[in-house]
């Protein structure tokens, strides 16, 4: 497997390595700009910093069809930076979004 991620990693523009090294470090450092995890507030889900709003809700909007601007409309206090920073941490936490999003559904 890291074979084919090494390969996978060399075919990479220069911008895509450069965000992937970010994603690594950010994944190492469990730092993620502008979401935060508090463990008194949604159940100590991910959220975007200083809202309650849980990275899974967003992510579950995607996946049922949301586009961005529709989200934006829909949450006028958030900006596409937020969205960004969203679409990122989902990514990266696909597992964790995932049963989070089905354990809300069973509620």
């Amino acid at each position: 497997m890291l074979k084919e991620l090494e390969t996978q990693l060399l075919a990479l523009t220069p911008t895509e390595k450069s965000d992937a090294i970010r994603l690594l470090t950010q994944s190492l450092n469990n730092s993620w700009p502008g979401i935060t995890k508090t463990p008194d507030v949604c159940g100590g889900d991910a959220c975007i910093a200083k809202t309650r709003i849980p990275v899974w809700l967003l992510e579950s909007w995607r996946r049922q069809g949301s586009s961005d601007a529709e989200l934006l409309q829909f949450y006028p206090h958030l900006s596409a930076a937020n969205l960004v920073n969203v679409w990122t941490y989902a990514d990266a936490h696909l597992e964790e979004i995932e049963e989070s999003i089905r354990k809300n559904e069973e509620d």
